[in-house]
């Protein structure tokens, strides 16, 4: 979703200032511009600034969360185990605030592995990095996806670990993400 049209802000919410990642206020009344809304979250242009409000503040832009970017709510494994193919699903689900890809696609996570606890339920250990060193996004980034996959059923625990070794670039992107920037 991407809009040309002006949305007036219907409560104050909070927002992130993209993409140095401070916290901000978005009065009631203010004038924004839907960027992009992906994975349940929106970036809006706000006097010329590129600010995400989260999902849980859709209401402020006069939306609703559609149900496909709430966190998975599927039927958990008899055996307790978790089904990896969910963790990614739900990884699919979390964007870069300012480029329209996920970041699987984007080639932002290095790893990803389940580990059974001793005492029931399982552990998930996600390694991840961002397009640049810098940016003030990516505790938000990380957040977002400690949050989805802890949503996946049988997992108890998620950690998430930012790296910047090896430096991401361009050449981790999905041959279909590279097609849809043009980086090809």
């Amino acid at each position: 979703m991407q809009t040309n049209e002006a949305i007036t802000i219907e409560r104050d919410c909070e927002a992130i200032l993209i993409p140095a990642g401070t916290p901000i206020k978005l009065p009631e009344g203010s004038v924004v511009f839907i960027t992009q809304a992906l994975g349940g979250s929106y970036t809006v242009n706000i006097n010329g600034n590129l600010a995400r409000i989260a999902a849980k503040d859709a209401d402020a832009l006069g939306l609703e969360v559609k149900a496909e970017d709430l966190p998975a709510r599927k039927k958990a494994r008899a055996d307790g185990t978790v089904d990896e193919d969910m963790v990614w699903d739900e990884l699919r689900t979390c964007y870069d605030p300012e480029i329209p890809i996920n970041i699987v696609d984007l080639g932002l996570i290095y790893n990803c592995e389940i580990t059974p606890l001793e005492d029931g339920g399982n552990r998930v250990d996600i390694t991840m990095t961002l397009t640049a060193p810098g940016c003030g996004m990516g505790e938000f980034l990380a957040q977002d996806v400690q949050s989805k996959v802890a949503a996946v059923p049988s997992v108890t625990e998620v950690n998430v670990d930012l790296t910047f070794d090896p430096p991401w670039d361009q050449s981790m992107m999905s041959e279909a993400a590279r097609l849809e920037t043009g980086l090809y």
